[in-house]
């Protein structure tokens, strides 16, 4: 660990702690950083942005397993997934991926996602009130998901409900749930097995195909260093991250136009903000709350010497809300901001960012075309507001 003490501290293990409390705002005027439990907490937009794309540094987020002793099916394959990856492996696996979420591939998508969007906001108006996380975002994700892999979409209920059992492996009470995401992980290991060998033995399509598992079988002979399991485990981690980011921002997204409804207003009457709508919802409440890396070697930064094995944990609200690059941080969905770091930056942007935003951009759509207002119908309940966030349930109704 760096030697400087005089960093404030902030409990980022806390079930309690928000990463977008005043005491992070007041941590970030003190310093650059912070001290936490896991490491160092990056809090201002630059230090982040160079840090992100610093050759010293590699993705951190393999290590949360052991960092937080965790045993099991979820994190072997962690660890082994492009997650765990650096070097010309990793590159690898990215380009491969790059290829097959092409930006014409992810775009032909969006008509379905809109239907899908429409169909289950068709259900909801007859009562005009729902759980929103489990008559809406759920299913959306999951049956979104089931669409880019070519599955039936009826098949949606189990692939979500172990999506979101995998996210509890990325909370900071994890390990309270690690049978339930071990077992979820074997699960998804196996249907994503059952994917790639399906693939693999009809090759239809070479490269033209019209689903994802389809155009990576279909240009890994173009990769001989990546193995079937290296393939199975990047279908794993798009159904994991396709379901349980794309879940959770939806549900933090309606959450914050409840609390703002001229924001709501604002977006039904210009639809052509519902892109930057989606990245100010990322920059208020990210469903990521950190992005993290770890020091390759000892190194200087910012007048403090960085170790080689210390964990950096960029944190993404507190960045994209920083002074310094955000005169006024009110949420404002048609505010000129400077890039936020929810899909992270440099070797490991994610690499499902184009689905993201288009399978959110298409439900955030459905929604405002549909609903004149959206409130809120009782109690929220919230998973921990650090780590992988988001709400458990969100009764709202509607207009």
């Amino acid at each position: 660990m760096t030697a400087d003490f005089n960093f404030p501290y902030l409990p980022l293990d806390s079930p309690d702690f928000s990463t977008r409390s005043t005491s992070v705002n007041d941590a970030r005027e003190a310093n650059w950083c912070a001290r936490t439990p896991y490491g160092l907490a990056v809090l201002r937009h630059r230090e982040a942005g160079e840090l992100l794309r610093d050759r010293r540094v590699r993705q951190g987020s393999h290590s949360w397993p052991d960092a937080n002793g965790l045993e099991g099916s979820f994190a072997d394959f962690w660890k082994r997934s492009v997650i765990g990856k650096e070097g010309a492996e990793h590159q690898a696996i990215r380009k491969l991926a790059g290829s097959a979420l092409s930006p014409d591939f992810v775009a032909s998508l969006a008509p379905e996602f809109e239907a899908i969007a429409d169909g289950l906001i068709a259900g909801l108006l007859r009562n005009c009130r729902c759980e929103f996380m489990a008559d809406f975002a759920n299913p959306f994700a999951s049956m979104a998901i089931c669409r880019l892999l070519g599955i039936d979409t009826a098949d949606w209920r189990r692939i979500g409900e172990d999506a979101s059992a995998l996210g509890l492996a990325m909370g900071v009470n994890c390990r309270m749930h690690q049978s339930a995401f071990n077992a979820a992980c074997d699960r998804l290991e196996a249907l994503s097995r059952r994917l790639i060998e399906g693939a693999v033995r009809s090759r239809v399509g070479h490269g033209n195909g019209n689903e994802f598992v389809t155009r990576i079988v279909s240009r890994a002979d173009d990769f001989p260093d990546i193995d079937e399991q290296a393939l199975v485990d990047l279908v794993l981690i798009t159904i994991f991250g396709g379901v349980d980011t794309t879940r959770s921002q939806l549900g933090n997204a309606i959450a914050l136009f409840i609390d703002h409804p001229d924001q709501w207003n604002r977006l039904r009457r210009q639809p052509e903000l519902i892109p930057v709508a989606i990245e100010e919802v990322i920059r208020e409440h990210p469903t990521t709350t950190w992005v993290t890396r770890q020091a390759l070697e000892d190194f200087p930064f910012r007048g403090q010497t960085i170790h080689e094995g210390e964990t950096l944990h960029l944190l993404v609200h507190a960045t994209a809300r920083d002074p310094a690059v955000c005169e006024n941080p009110a949420f404002d969905i048609s505010a000129d901001r400077k890039m936020h770091f929810g899909f992270g930056a440099g070797a490991h942007h994610c690499l499902g960012h184009r689905v993201a935003r288009t399978d959110m951009a298409c439900a955030i759509s459905a929604i405002s075309r549909n609903v004149s207002k959206i409130s809120s119908a009782g109690w929220p309940e919230w998973l921990p507001d650090s780590g992988n966030t988001g709400p458990v349930c969100l009764p709202v109704k509607f207009t």
